[in-house]
């Protein structure tokens, strides 16, 4: 855009016309400043987008940081759930030999001393094995008398229901294990059913 510009022999001689009392007058140049406004606005508009876009890279990092730090954590609470898996099975055997030989040390025809002290080590050995579980954030699920929960339940049988609701678990035939709250094993249960005559 042609722009007026004056020189300085300009500036002198208009000067030198000049009396104290008039005040100068400065050119006025319009087109400078209406290039220059629209210089501004044009730089007003990338730092709104540059700042725009320094926010959402922001959020975006803080997203991911967020992320995989709660990939993290679920890495440390969970990351033993295979083994867990593993393990229940194994207190599964001992709970079942448990409770055979509580029904055998109980026998009034054979009260063997013998049989008695394993009847009560293995209840120590199962109750250690329960508390090191619950240190460790693993829970054996109690579902007799609960509501039916896809999420946690897998049905094996309907049974009748006789003092129960309809819908509830009526019997556990193997117990189902949350690590964390999040369900490794599922509980097999008969839930009750409204008998059919």
């Amino acid at each position: 855009s042609p722009c007026a510009f004056s020189t300085a022999a300009q500036q002198r001689s208009t000067g030198d016309e000049c009396g104290p009392e008039e005040p100068s007058e400065e050119p006025k140049h319009p087109l400078s400043e209406c290039a220059l406004e629209h210089k501004a606005i044009k730089l007003e508009e990338q730092v709104r987008d540059l700042t725009e876009r320094y926010q959402k890279a922001l959020a975006d990092s803080e997203n991911v940081r967020r992320r995989t730090q709660k990939f993290v954590e679920d890495a440390k609470l969970f990351g033993i759930q295979s083994f867990c898996r593993d393990l229940v099975e194994v207190a599964d055997i001992l709970e079942k030999t448990a409770e055979s030989a509580a029904g055998q040390a109980q026998e009034p025809s054979d009260p063997s001393p013998t049989l008695k002290k394993i009847y009560e080590g293995l209840s120590l050995l199962e109750a250690k094995l329960q508390s090191v579980f619950a240190k460790h954030g693993l829970q054996k699920m109690n579902p007799v008398g609960g509501r039916y929960d896809p999420y946690d339940h897998e049905i094996i049988c309907h049974v009748p229901a006789e003092g129960l609701q309809p819908g509830t678990v009526a019997l556990v035939t193997q117990d189902g294990y949350k690590l964390h709250g999040r369900t490794i094993r599922h509980a097999l249960v008969g839930v009750a059913v409204e008998a059919h005559e």
